[in-house]
């Protein structure tokens, strides 16, 4: 149980928007009084936004998400690339990692950044229209049952007493792959000309893999160094750069103001996290000092329950929580922070009263009042962020000497 203490190039743009209360259907015009008004200082260009639906695959989404804006930022058309592309090459890869180590290894539907970044390196990429995932007449992402099955079958390969390493990986895994999601085309027409992924990837998308790093902040590890990240969706063990939580704070303004957008590896478990009937992520804390005896009394008799309901109304803002790098460092060490979720930011904006948020690209579809985006404010960010990947320019200068960039 976790503890609540509580475009083509830069361009920015100013457009006021609300954070409404209350659970109200998408569009209702009389919605409540908003708890925010957010005020959009920083809008950076982003495809539509896309529904992972029934699947883990949130960290394939917002990665591509983050490179199909990186083409954006470079001039370069706008497409809607593959994610389940990416999904069928991660997936066996990681069943060939799997049974190399006798199981000893997380095998799941998800991943990280870097497994988007490491494929399209080694395999290319293709188009939606080219390979979408969906078979047999399919509209949405479904995975449970190929999730289930093969779980199923890597634990079968790893229990029988004679392993053929290139027939089960090889042959039965990327049989259940393809029964699934479909064969991957060796060869494709796009816009009137012939790619292979691997082709399209170089000559279409034209993005530099080795240009995209990843960051993180937990003192476990030297800072200014690179380590393995000991989450279960780092099954290919990559390395981030460790930096202090201040830092990480500072590369993600700086990306965003320099025209670079940002993928967000979050915990996204807070009650806080009030995203589909909010529109906003914030991290309500007591506010304890600004009572008088009479209302200290009154919170202090409130059940747990009570003072839950009372924290995360959302109908006006709230005081939020300071967040440290040594609170950042128990959330981790406690799994109050775990690898959740993986958005985009795409942006940044102010309230009334001066506080900054962070505009996010969601994979959930056109599931809120703002078609799929929402709006997370610093702390929230400082506290659950777990990983970002950015373009190095994205960095700070002074930051890159330190990593050694």
């Amino acid at each position: 149980m976790k503890l609540h203490v509580t475009i083509t190039g830069f361009f920015a743009v100013v457009f006021t928007v609300a954070g409404f209360a209350g659970n109200n259907v998408k569009g209702d015009k009389t919605a409540a009084a908003p708890a925010y008004v957010f005020e959009e200082e920083i809008i950076l260009p982003a495809t539509s936004v896309k529904d992972q639906y029934r699947t883990g695959t949130c960290w394939s989404f917002s990665t591509i998400s983050f490179l199909e804006s990186e083409m954006l930022r470079l001039g370069k058309p706008e497409v809607d690339l593959s994610e389940m592309f990416v999904v069928r090459h991660t997936y066996s890869e990681k069943a060939k990692r799997f049974v190399r180590l006798h199981g000893e290894l997380s095998f799941s539907a998800g991943g990280a950044f870097h497994d988007v970044t490491n494929i399209m390196s080694e395999y290319g990429i293709v188009p939606e229209s080219v390979y979408s995932g969906l078979i047999d007449g399919q509209k949405k992402h479904v995975h449970n049952d190929m999730d289930n099955a093969l779980v199923n079958e890597v634990k079968s390969i790893v229990n029988s007493k004679e392993i053929d390493f290139q027939k089960v990986c090889n042959e039965t895994v990327d049989s259940t792959l393809n029964n699934y999601l479909g064969e991957i085309p060796q060869s494709f027409e796009y816009e009137g000309k012939n790619y292979t992924p691997q082709s399209f990837a170089t000559d279409y998308v034209g993005l530099n893999m080795d240009d995209y790093i990843e960051i993180t902040s937990y003192t476990h590890h030297p800072f200014y160094s690179k380590f393995i990240l000991e989450v279960p969706d780092n099954w290919s063990w990559d390395e981030l750069y460790n930096v202090p939580f201040n830092e990480m704070n500072e590369i993600i303004d700086y990306s965003l103001e320099n025209g670079y957008t940002v993928a967000w590896a979050a915990d996204v478990s807070e009650k806080g996290f009030a995203t589909s009937n909010k529109g906003f992520a914030v991290l309500p804390v007591a506010p304890a000092e600004k009572m008088d005896e009479t209302e200290i009394a009154k919170w202090q008799a409130m059940t747990e329950k009570e003072k839950d309901r009372e924290l995360y109304k959302l109908d006006k803002p709230v005081k939020e929580l300071e967040v440290t790098q040594e609170m950042r460092q128990t959330a981790f060490d406690n799994y109050q922070t775990t690898d959740d979720h993986g958005m985009h930011i795409i942006g940044m904006a102010k309230t009334s009263d001066g506080k900054v948020f962070y505009k996010v690209k969601n994979s959930w579809g056109d599931y809120n009042k703002f078609d799929g985006y929402f709006y997370a404010s610093k702390p929230y960010v400082e506290y659950k962020t777990m990983s970002l990947m950015v373009h190095k320019d994205g960095v700070p200068p002074a930051i890159r000497e330190k990593l050694k960039l």
